[in-house]
Formats: structure tokens, sequence, C-alpha cells
């Protein structure tokens, strides 16, 4: 399948979306992207509107819709709003769809409905400081202890960390990549402490968590051992997200390059038409175009509600480079505009610069995409050793 025009349904959703967006979120923008606080606001509007929980069954409290649902409200909600696309996936990607395609039933009461009503936050508990790309190397450690676990380990780089009501948090209940699981800790629950406040280029917040013997129930476990292809299925979802945020930014970059020079004069003339800017608009057309393509050829195929590894890596990786590539573009033709925080161009460079590390950098990518090419796995480990 390589045609991926919207169908009418999907451009009367896109249509609504984008006029929710006008009216709701356009007001503010600048100012919520550069605030540290989470837009509670934005998320319980959201909520109100049905774009939480777009793939999530009816029966749990979502919209039973699709995939490309969800990345069309992502791109809609950012043409108007960059920051408020987080909200987008914060309610539809990653930990949320874990839980809910795994959740027990007690789970998705207790936890996946606040989520879905934007009155909780979920933040996913998986990079260590000796565990990044190397993900199965985690050490924070899930020990039985009657009818429960003691967790005791430590969290890096935990998006959402400062502001989550609850972590999904990977842990080994034993040895090698079979033991890997997930669980559910609150973040007032005894034993959870959080670290210092740090933030990255993109002024986003995350804070260091550890676990000190944090006793989790039996009721909390939503993978157990054996459950990490499963937790990485849905880590493909969170990806779909990351690389529908990258290309959005870009796209928003772009057409703020775009008016830009439609309006601006130098020596006598629009930007628009000097050649050498010309040419530039044309490349990053290109790149928008064809990362398009490939974002909505891994949604659309996901019939499974998982995308495919492979068409989710080759998407991801080009998508967050033709993103930053574009909105840096986007910034150089602004000049001294683009780059001041007077407007969302900067914004855009950064947080799409932050997407080609988070969530898989685009180097693990292209060693998932050279397994698919050759139908075999490359150990990455020191005399590959497993």
């Amino acid at each position: 399948m390589y045609e991926f025009s919207l169908t009418p349904e999907q451009k009367d959703f896109q249509t609504a979306v984008r006029r929710f967006a006008e009216k709701h979120l356009r007001e503010g923008a600048v100012a919520r992207a550069h605030s540290r606080d989470y837009p509670w606001d934005v998320a319980q509007a959201m909520a109100a509107q049905g774009l939480l929980g777009l793939i999530v069954a009816e029966q749990d409290g979502g919209s039973g819709g699709t995939l490309m649902d969800a990345v069309i409200a992502i791109e809609a909600v950012a043409s108007v709003c960059p920051r408020s696309a987080d909200v987008v996936q914060a309610g539809n990607f990653g930990a949320i769809r874990v839980l809910a395609e795994y959740g027990s039933v007690f789970q998705k009461e207790k936890y996946l409905r606040p989520l879905l009503q934007g009155k909780a936050l979920i933040s996913v508990g998986m990079t260590e400081p000796d565990a990044g790309s190397a993900v199965t190397e985690l050490k924070t450690t899930a020990t039985r202890e009657g009818e429960g676990w003691r967790i005791q380990g430590s969290k890096i780089f935990t998006t959402h960390g400062p502001h989550a009501d609850f972590i999904l948090a990977y842990v080994r209940f034993g040895p090698g990549t079979r033991g890997i699981g997930s669980v559910l800790i609150e973040t007032g629950a005894e034993g959870v402490r959080l670290g210092k406040r740090s933030a990255f280029m993109s002024d986003e917040e995350w804070v260091e968590i550890f676990f000190d013997d944090t006793y989790v129930p039996d009721e909390q476990v939503v993978l157990g051992e054996g459950g990490f292809k499963k937790q990485m299925a849905g880590f493909n979802v969170e990806r779909i997200g990351n690389t529908a945020r990258s290309l959005a930014l870009g796209r928003y970059a772009f057409e703020e390059a775009r008016q830009w020079a439609l309006q601006r004069r130098q020596f006598g003339r629009l930007l628009c038409e000097f050649q050498g800017l010309q040419w530039k608009f044309a490349d990053m057309q290109i790149k928008l175009d064809a990362a398009q393509l490939l974002l909505y050829r891994a949604a659309s195929n996901a019939d499974t509600g998982f995308p495919s590894a492979a068409e989710t890596a080759i998407a991801k990786a080009y998508c967050n480079q033709a993103g930053f590539d574009v909105a840096n573009d986007a910034l150089q033709v602004m000049g001294g505009m683009g780059y001041s925080r007077e407007s969302l161009v900067e914004y855009c460079v950064r947080r799409c610069r932050g997407w080609m590390i988070a969530g898989g950098s685009i180097e693990i990518l292209k060693n998932r995409i050279a397994e698919h090419v050759f139908d075999r796995r490359f150990s990455q480990r020191a005399n590959n050793q497993q």
C-alpha cells in the first residue's frame, strides 16, 4: 500500500481538530512553549473533545479509533500550537498505549481512566544511568515479597517525570531479556524519591527517580517476566508519536518561514524572489513530503494497533532528520527573528533535535533497519556477549 491520501472521514476529523486548536490553543502558544509547567488546562480541554485515548477501546474510556487518527490529531494541533502536541502524544502513545493494551481491569479503572480525563499524567521509566540505547542492560530489580515486589533502582531522562502521578517502570524480574517486565509505581508511594530537576536543551524538564525498596503489589504489575517484547511493541507506538511531532514541528517552522519570505524585503526584493532561497524551500518541501509518506505508511499499516518495527524505524529515522533540517533551515531564512524566542521556530529546532535521540537514536534505528535489510540480527555487544 503506497497511497496515503486521507479518507473523507479523516479529512473531516483533521478539520475539526484544527478548528479546535485555532479556537482554544492559538492564544498563548508562545508562552505555553516556554513554560516548564505541564499544560493541564489543555489536557482537560482535549479530554472533553475526545482527543485523549483516540486509539483506546471505547469500553476502556477511549474513542476506539486508529493510530492514523492520533497522528492526524498531533499534526493538526502542532500546526497551531507546537507545545500542545505533547499533550496529544501523552494521551495516546507510549505508556498509555501499553496500559490500554495489556493492563488489567483494575489498572485500567484506577490509572487509565484519569489519564484519559486529562486529570493525571504517566511517565515512562526506562532509561537508567547505565542503560540508554542498551535498554536490556537495565538494573532496576523487582524482588518477590509476599503478594508483591520490592523495587530497587533508578531512572533518568523521564519525560514528564516532575509532573507525573505514576510511572510505568521497566524492571528486572529475572536475568536476561526475558526477565524484563513493567510495573506501575505511584510517584507519591513510600520509597519513591525524585532527584533534582534538570532540563534538556528544549527546556523540557526531567528528574532522576529513585526506588528505594518501593513496594508494589501484584495488582500493579502490567507485564511480568517475559513481557519485554510486548513492551517494545508498545514502544513502537511511542516512536510513531515522536515521529509525528518531529515532522509536524518541521512543517510548522516551514510555514512560518514561507510566510516570512512572502513578506520580508531585503535589497528591494521579497526574500522569496531570491533563487538561493527558492532552492532552499524546494529542498524543504521535498523532505517534508517524503517524510509524510513514510509516517503515514507506518501508521496506516498498523492494522493490529502496533506498527511494524521496520516501518517505524524507517519513518522515525527519516522524519527526525527531516524535521530538524527543515526547522533549522527555516530559522536561517528568518534570521534574527527565527532565532528569537518571539517566534516558535527556534523552539521547533530545539525540540526536533531532542527527538533525534529520544525514543531510539537515529543510529540505533539504522541498526534495526539493517537487520531488516539482511534478515538477521547484528549484536552490538562487546565480544557478542548475550
